[in-house]
């Protein structure tokens, strides 16, 4: 029987989802992999995905936070699983998450050892049907750099086995502390709905924000683009996990 997962520890709206996805060698994630769980594939595929959405109508604990409602999230986050019992949980681990507020940032480093840091942001998003823009972008040492895509048209739903459920259906988070240890979180979201993007392009050098290896990935082509149209989201307490003393790669 699963843990109860107890109140809601934050609540908000995630839109405009804009998610490049790339195929990555394994071995350049296998530091990154939390205690406790193994890298998830798609089709014998370990894929890394730059995300950026909007947060509005965020609340801590049913609370809104003066002026930290909403505001932009950009993250870059891969793929892993674990084992509770007979439910395999499908989750994310951030390797870098920017937010515009220096507060969150703050507060995610220092008591989730979450990957954060405060940066200016600015986000486009044209309005559908039409022919529209979508783009995030963060003030690095002075330069604008980020990325973006184009849709077109009306969303469609998520086609069961496709990339697109495997990128947009992972419903926990994973995030190794600093003495190691796992810690653990559900989101609650619907199935969102999506656009195949098009245009998909980075602007300016990534390498400050992410690293050499990593942005020489991003700078690639990727393999998918998508845009989600988003949805209210549920982000539960986290929990330490009782197992997280072990970690490998299965496809």
């Amino acid at each position: 029987m699963s843990r109860p997962l107890g109140r809601p520890f934050l609540t908000a709206q995630w839109l405009d989802l804009l998610m490049l996805n790339y195929e990555v060698e394994p071995a350049l994630l296998m530091p990154h992999v939390p205690r406790g769980t193994t890298l998830d594939f798609w089709e014998g595929r370990a894929l890394v995905s730059l995300v950026g959405f909007r947060f509005v109508d965020t609340r801590v604990l049913g609370i809104p936070v003066p002026w930290h409602r909403t505001f932009e999230e950009v993250n870059l986050r891969f793929y892993v699983q674990r084992q509770e019992g007979e439910e395999t949980r499908r989750g994310v681990v951030f390797i870098r998450e920017l937010v515009p507020r220096r507060a969150i940032a703050w507060v995610a480093r220092t008591l989730y050892n979450e990957a954060y840091r405060g940066l200016p942001m600015r986000h486009t998003v044209g309005a559908p049907p039409a022919s529209r823009t979508v783009s995030y972008e963060w003030r690095e040492r002075g330069t604008w750099v980020g990325f973006g895509a184009r849709t077109d048209g009306a969303p469609n739903s998520v086609m069961v086995g496709s990339e697109a459920e495997f990128i947009t259906e992972h419903y926990w988070g994973y995030t190794r502390q600093r003495d190691g240890s796992t810690v653990e979180y559900r989101v609650d979201h619907p199935r969102w709905r999506v656009w195949d993007a098009t245009d998909a392009h980075i602007l300016g050098d990534l390498s400050t924000t992410y690293g050499s290896e990593f942005a020489a990935l991003l700078h690639g082509a990727p393999r998918t683009a998508f845009v989600a149209q988003g949805s209210d989201i549920i982000v539960y307490p986290p929990r330490h996990l009782a197992d997280s003393s072990t970690q490998s790669v299965h496809a």
